[in-house]
């Protein structure tokens, strides 16, 4: 079932515009009756004595898995082995065959429109039955009009898979060229998370009758979930600027990244129905009518794009940074939100845009990085952009 941006201005401006004053914060403070959106008590994490996994750290160097990827996005493992890649400008997606042997054209998502930071974005599938490939790939792209969620039948065998005419999943998401998220993924209880930017238009962020600015949560089919924080709307959580990465550790919790503007970017601990800030504050502002980012880097060592976890350890993309940020949770698991980050791969790869877990074992696994170089603003080098494997290992204190 299709979801547009009229359902959410319905359900949340109804119940919700009224007491914001035109749902969009006055600048640079709030409004005063912006206290009545707090987030309901069940959005504040229950504390756990559960520990989370063994952390793991990077070690040795990279090793190429596939290059002449032309400004790649998104990367998803699918069960045959092979791995799909988003291309933003040309609308194509790409498949890696397994253990990168070589690339097969699956085609191009119809209505992609290519402009500045917009194009086809990132890419989903929901877990399939055991032994098989699931039955749609989930694509977010960038039309003419808006951006938007479709999902396409993934027909054919690793070599030769083919897609099926999009079906609309969530349209209506604000688009411009600047600031279109882009990150889908299907999170542990099956539903459809999706990122969307503020699209420039900075009190999308606070507006709660807009799809900009916002972590949605909605069904495979486009339907909103009843256990939403807000009844009849598809928003999770608002108050961002542009979030791009959206990963769930070992206990359940969403962890996602975040483009600040000029001073601070962000790894934010998501609550459902809660509010980060944005445009009224950046980074960590210690001011209670917010959730403050669980971690902060000045833009120019981050620019924080795709994220994965492993071994309860996050790993994430950085774009204008140039380097792959290890991310340890306070060990303490969901009792705490704090953090250490440690930069690894600090120029070497280039500009990284996502990160896949390409296998896991118990004493660490392998990563595949996206490098994002031809992007228009990076310095392509040879055999740009490509797929990198990255081992990690259990880490070893000392």
């Amino acid at each position: 079932m299709r979801h547009t941006a009229a359902a959410a201005a319905t359900a949340a401006a109804v119940a919700l515009c009224a007491s914001l004053a035109g749902c969009t914060p006055p600048e640079p403070a709030p409004s005063p009756t912006h206290a009545a959106l707090s987030p309901p008590a069940s959005a504040e994490p229950s504390a756990s004595a559960k520990p989370l996994l063994p952390p793991v750290q990077p070690v040795g160097d990279t090793a190429d898995v596939q290059t002449g990827l032309e400004a790649p996005w998104s990367m998803l493992r699918l069960p045959s082995g092979s791995t799909i890649v988003s291309e933003r400008d040309s609308g194509t997606i790409i498949e890696v065959l397994p253990g990168g042997q070589g690339t097969h054209s699956v085609g191009r998502v119809p209505g992609v429109v290519h402009e500045g930071e917009g194009g086809l974005l990132g890419l989903a599938a929901p877990k399939p039955a055991p032994g098989g490939d699931p039955d749609y790939i989930y694509a977010y792209l960038t039309t003419a009009r808006d951006n938007r969620v479709v999902r396409m039948r993934l027909h054919g065998v690793p070599g030769s898979y083919t897609l099926g005419r999009p079906e609309v999943i969530v349209d209506g998401i604000p688009k411009a060229a600047f600031h279109d998220g882009g990150r889908i993924a299907f999170g542990p209880d099956g539903l459809l998370y999706v990122t969307t930017g503020d699209a420039t238009g900075h009190d999308n962020a606070q507006n709660l009758g807009s799809l900009g600015g916002k972590i949605l949560r909605v069904t495979a089919t486009g339907d909103i979930p009843a256990d939403n924080p807000f009844p009849g709307s598809p928003v999770y959580s608002y108050g961002h600027r542009n979030p791009q990465g959206i990963a769930w550790d070992s206990q359940g919790r969403l962890w996602a990244s975040e483009f600040g503007q000029n001073t601070w970017d962000e790894l934010n601990l998501i609550r459902p129905g809660g509010d980060y800030g944005w445009p009224v504050v950046e980074g960590i502002a210690h001011d209670k009518r917010f959730i403050d980012p669980v971690h902060e880097w000045a833009t120019s060592d981050a620019s924080p794009s795709g994220i994965a976890i492993t071994h309860d350890t996050i790993f994430m993309a950085g774009l204008g940074g140039a380097r792959l940020w290890v991310i340890y949770p306070d060990a303490a698991g969901a009792s705490s939100a704090a953090v250490d980050a440690v930069p690894y791969l600090v120029g070497a790869p280039g500009r990284l845009r996502d990160v896949l877990v390409d296998s896991s074992t118990r004493d660490g696994g392998t990563l595949w990085l996206l490098t994002n170089n031809t992007d228009g603003r990076g310095q392509p080098r040879a055999g740009d952009d490509r797929i990198v494997s990255l081992r990690v290992h259990t880490l070893v204190e000392g």
